[in-house]
């Protein structure tokens, strides 16, 4: 029995990102109902935002779902009395420690996953009590650990650090791909950038667009001194590596970013001035397709990659 599938109760080891200004009830919902598990991206949200969009979500499917929270977010007391409040039935958590509201989230009902970036923080994780561990690699988009250690390099080690059930999250789009996390000791992956990109994001056209265009190499990490982040080399990136090479400090590099610069660039499509955070993988993304082709895809790639490997 896969583990993965077996506490959220879901038909394949699929996880969506919870991504802020992509990953609203309608992504939700696709992933839900095409076998995985929907996250809806509350990190960005108000209280009544996060309501609004688990009754959508509740609507839409009868399959399971959850929602991502960063434990950072300034609103993250409101944003857990609205989950408890909806009967949340699975939370991913991230930017900071699973030990806070762990008992509470359980206590409510509610299977926990936490997001780490070292086998360090994954051994904390099991400490804390969480039900599942998703170690991401810094090839994932958005905000990254400071250690940028790789997806494939870090899976094995988490393996050894916890028993723990794990998911692997970080440049992954295929079939092939989530055969490969599974060798390496993962039992599910977590998938961001591809379903950013698709038909039920909510990000905006401008965005996927200028994403399914990006090259190899197109995007960078930065932000180091304010919190790592995964970003497409656009106008607002030229200016902050710029700084950067010049040593800038914090105050400096927000006045840079300026106000809502990340829903500038995924939502409202500034993609010359806004944030865009997106992963390595999107180089290997050339089109916006529904959740549901993208699904079967996955799926397709995967079976025939294990047949490929039984035949060698």
């Amino acid at each position: 029995m896969n583990r993965i599938k077996e506490i959220f109760g879901i038909e394949q080891p699929v996880i969506a990102g919870g991504m802020a200004w992509c990953s609203g009830w309608r992504l939700a919902a696709a992933v839900s109902e095409a076998g995985g598990l929907g996250l809806i991206g509350a990190g960005t949200m108000t209280a009544e935002l996060l309501r609004e969009h688990i009754q959508k979500l509740k609507a839409a499917t009868q399959k399971p779902w959850g929602v991502n929270l960063p434990l950072m977010c300034p609103q993250a007391e409101e944003l857990i009395a609205v989950m408890i409040e909806e009967k949340c039935p699975a939370v991913f958590t991230s930017a900071g420690s699973p030990k806070k509201y762990t008992q509470r989230f359980h206590d409510a009902g509610m299977k926990v996953a936490h997001v780490v970036s070292s086998s360090k923080f994954a051994k904390k994780c099991e400490e804390a009590g969480v039900d599942v561990v998703v170690a991401e690699g810094f090839e994932a988009g958005g905000h990254n650990g400071r250690e940028e250690t790789t997806t494939m390099c870090l899976i094995p080690q988490v393996r050894k650090a916890t028993t723990l059930p794990l998911i692997a999250a970080g440049g992954i789009a295929s079939g092939q791909a989530c055969l490969a996390a599974q060798v390496l000791g993962a039992e599910g992956v977590q998938i961001g950038t591809l379903f950013a990109l698709t038909e039920e994001s909510s990000a905006s056209d401008a965005f996927k667009q200028a994403c399914t265009q990006l090259e190899e190499g197109d995007t960078m990490l930065c932000l180091k001194k304010l919190a790592p982040s995964r970003l497409v080399k656009n106008g607002l990136y030229n200016r902050i590596a710029e700084a950067e090479a010049k040593g800038a400090e914090v105050p400096e590099l927000l006045e840079i970013l300026g106000e809502k610069a990340t829903r500038r660039g995924i939502f409202d499509g500034d993609t010359e001035n806004g944030e865009m955070e997106i992963g390595q993988i999107a180089s290997a993304i050339k089109q916006v397709e529904p959740v549901s082709v993208i699904m079967q895809r996955l799926v397709n790639e995967y079976n025939e990659a294990v047949q490929q490997v039984v035949q060698k």
